[in-house]
């Protein structure tokens, strides 16, 4: 699939809309795109060992989105061909009062994955120019000193942001994000379901109507923060997500890419592990 024509160019306000959010690519039907992403997924199966083994990089995937739009299910698929214990998921929510007396940048420092590792934010930091650019309290709950919060203070975040991420790829954590672009429709039909079907209704909140209202606001704020902070070493993906297995599709291949342009090759060996194998398999080799 050509992955490239889904990534964001810096500085282009207009991502979002070059794909409606029913595009399905190249695939005739979903059995088609789920065929697909299972040779994905083997692929990145082999590729997790081999960046494991390499313990040089890390692998972080962002996956942002309105309410609905399939991140909970996109991680759950596509990181299905993973080993789950190189693989840490961290699902971001209402900040606690401790994370509120830190920078915005704190909690989710803290869950970065190691060298060798795959991490995972379901919502990360980005949640500070969108939902926090919606709601303007939000920010004053977060006690900032008056002089800090001028009519720039989103341009600065993205700063921050840029810097951030360009510190994470200098050190070698490898990071790729995800919008997944639900339209209004499907996001309706989506909570319908969860409000027909008893086994879903968990899932809705009345708080999703209100994020609901602010459709166009939220489609602005994400607009302007994926044009400013898309770069080659973490760029942003419009992910198609009305249909979930051409989203999952699409994710496999950008992760599989990412991880096939690093150098995973096996470590090689220095004497003393050479030696330490030798003495090894002559001791299995004299027991019975």
């Amino acid at each position: 699939m050509d992955i490239d024509r889904f990534r964001v160019r810096p500085h282009d306000r207009r991502a979002i809309e070059r794909h409606a959010p029913d595009h399905i690519g190249p695939f005739k039907s979903k059995s088609a795109a789920l065929d697909h992403r299972q040779k994905g997924l083997e692929k990145l199966e082999e590729m997790q060992g081999r960046l494991y083994a390499r313990d040089r990089y890390a692998l972080l995937l962002i996956f942002q989105g309105m309410d609905a739009a399939g991140k909970d299910h996109a991680i759950k698929h596509v990181m299905s061909g993973v080993d789950p214990q190189g693989t840490e998921v961290h699902s971001f929510k209402q900040p606690s009062a401790e994370e509120l007396d830190h920078d915005f940048l704190w909690r989710t420092t803290k869950a970065l994955p190691q060298r060798g590792r795959i991490g995972i934010f379901n919502r990360s930091y980005y949640e500070e120019v969108l939902v926090v650019r919606v709601h303007k309290e939000l920010l004053d709950a977060q006690k900032l000193p008056e002089k800090c919060v001028t009519r720039h203070i989103w341009d600065e975040r993205f700063d921050d942001i840029k810097a951030f991420e360009r510190h994470l790829w200098r050190s070698g954590t490898i990071i790729r994000k995800f919008f997944l672009n639900v339209s209004k429709g499907e996001q309706r039909r989506r909570f319908l379901e969860r409000l027909d079907d008893p086994a879903k209704n968990w899932k809705f909140s009345s708080g999703d109507l209100v994020e609901r209202e602010h459709w166009k606001d939220y489609h602005a704020a994400y607009a302007d923060a994926l044009a400013n902070t898309s770069r080659h070493h973490a760029p942003w993906y419009v992910i198609p997500a009305d249909h979930k297995w051409f989203a999952q599709a699409l994710i496999s291949d950008i992760i599989a890419d990412a991880l096939e342009h690093l150098d995973l090759r096996t470590p090689k060996l220095d004497a003393a592990k050479r030696r330490d194998l030798a003495k090894a398999r002559r001791m299995l080799k004299t027991q019975r």
